[in-house]
């Protein structure tokens, strides 16, 4: 075995918690059931990382059984790496049988015919995802198996979650081999980003089930209070402002818990409004900008915007609608044309 492949499983043993490492080890299955009975799982890690190495030389394993290892701990700890949504579209909307062995050749040679050194590891789990780990090298240097991406595919379905390397370059790549793998036309970032892969499964997905508002503004109530009620009626008027801010803000959002998305951007445009005075500008040209929300659990942070007090309630729809907004995001943009020639296929 080369000892780049035993050094990159003895890495990988080493970050597995010690708990955990009979239970992964049995799920890569390299190993024979006689050969995990060997293992000593009550010493220090380093020594168990040693004694897996071992077993791994008799059976002469190579960097595509140390890549599958890899899946199965980045499966189980997918909350470690960051995750981005990526729509694709057909040119037509026929459907076809998804072969998988089809989509693992395809995706092979097309990423192959554009850079040899590549390490390309696939894993199929139950809910018909695909996992797919990339290792990159370049045309003089072998692949880094420490910097891969990953990239999570569910067949029939337009959406693919990536987990990019540090090495930005060889995004256009992925995503070639991707529409032409999965016999699509284009693909687009749908600017949802977050650690957890399966709050994005949820929004792209619809099993995010989000309120939108209905409700109209009422006037507020009440005239001349008289001095010896002031105090019972401001208890009430307290009272029911919080209960009205609950209210709006479940209609908002649902009763339940936020899918946990910690990324969000997408495009508006307005008009620029000022005092005609002013002269500020001559013509009335619809005014550009790009909007960016970011936060360890963003959904739950704007939840909070309006029992905090540090919003006014009915909060903005251009904040509650991020998940809904996000969805049609590749829509506008394939109204417009506005797809990177480097994503659309031949």
């Amino acid at each position: 075995m080369d000892e780049t492949v035993a050094e990159y499983i003895r890495r990988t043993v080493l970050k597995i918690p010690r708990d955990e490492i009979k239970m992964m080890l049995q799920k890569w299955g390299f190993l024979s059931e006689a050969q995990l009975q060997t293992l000593n799982f009550h010493q220090i890690k380093d020594n168990i990382s040693q004694e897996v190495v071992q077993l791994c030389e008799e059976n002469s394993a190579d960097i595509k059984q140390a890549a599958v290892l890899d899946i199965i701990y980045n499966h189980i700890y997918q909350n470690k790496r960051m995750w981005s949504v990526y729509q694709m579209r057909k040119s037509g909307e026929e459907l076809e049988y998804f072969d998988i062995t089809d989509f693992k050749q395809k995706f092979k040679r097309r990423l192959r015919s554009a850079l040899k050194n590549v390490t390309i590891t696939f894993k199929e789990y139950e809910d018909n995802a695909v996992w797919i780990r990339v290792a990159w090298g370049t045309p003089y240097k072998k692949p880094n198996q420490y910097k891969p991406s990953y990239v999570v595919y569910h067949s029939q379905t337009p959406y693919v979650f990536i987990s990019a390397s540090m090495l930005k370059s060889n995004l256009p790549l992925l995503c070639q081999a991707l529409i032409v793998a999965s016999n699509y036309h284009d693909i687009r970032e749908m600017e949802l980003r977050s650690h957890s892969l399966n709050s994005l499964k949820d929004i792209v997905f619809k099993r995010y089930s989000q309120n939108f508002q209905t409700y109209t503004l009422k006037p507020v109530q009440g005239g001349n209070v008289e001095p010896e009620n002031a105090d019972i009626r401001i208890v009430q008027e307290n009272k029911s402002e919080k209960e009205r801010i609950h209210r709006l803000n479940q209609e908002s959002f649902g009763s339940g818990p936020q899918p946990k998305l910690e990324f969000a951007q997408y495009k508006l445009e307005t008009m620029f409004r000022s005092d005609p005075k002013m002269d500020v500008l001559d013509k009335k040209e619809p005014f550009k900008c790009l909007v960016k929300f970011s936060s360890p659990h963003l959904l739950e942070s704007l939840k909070s915007l309006t029992p905090a007090g540090m919003a006014d309630v009915p909060l903005s729809p251009l904040l509650t609608c991020i998940p809904h907004k996000a969805r049609n995001y590749f829509k506008i943009r394939e109204k417009k044309g506005l797809f990177p020639e480097s994503f659309v296929s031949p």
